[in-house]
């Protein structure tokens, strides 16, 4: 019998920043422990500053693509982690009543203001507070 490794399913309001960042370290940092997708309420597409600071971090997010929640992931997923307060308050209705449902808020860089300096240094804040997230969870499964 194969062993399924359980599937993470993160969820962010467009799937364009955080919750790809997360989709990128979880693959990169854990992939041969989890499963992982992600998605948002809507897709926004991929943010450019996001695949930036990803690649400096050496994780190529470059190829992911912007998706809709999928009903049958969403019920399928052993873990849904929402990245954003919006998010967190319309996850659609999980069927799956064995699933384990956190909600990670992380500030959303594509809102950030100022010099492109500052707006970056704001990409890379919370991409260093989401890696240091997915490398507990990878580390405790918690």
């Amino acid at each position: 019998m194969e062993n399924k490794k359980p599937f993470v399913y993160f969820l962010c309001t467009g799937n364009s920043c955080r919750s790809q960042m997360a989709d990128g370290f979880l693959k990169a940092l854990g992939s041969e422990k989890y499963e992982v997708e992600s998605a948002g309420l809507e897709a926004h597409g991929l943010n450019p500053r996001a695949v930036q600071v990803m690649g400096e971090a050496g994780v190529d997010i470059s190829n992911n693509t912007s998706n809709v929640i999928n009903p049958e992931l969403l019920n399928r997923a052993d873990f849904v982690i929402t990245l954003c307060g919006h998010a967190d308050e319309h996850c659609p209705v999980i069927s799956n009543k064995n699933v384990v449902k956190w909600h990670w808020g992380f500030d959303d860089p594509a809102k950030a203001t100022g010099t492109e300096e500052e707006i970056m240094a704001k990409f890379r804040e919370v991409r260093d507070s989401i890696r240091q997230r997915i490398e507990d969870f990878v580390r405790e499964g918690k």
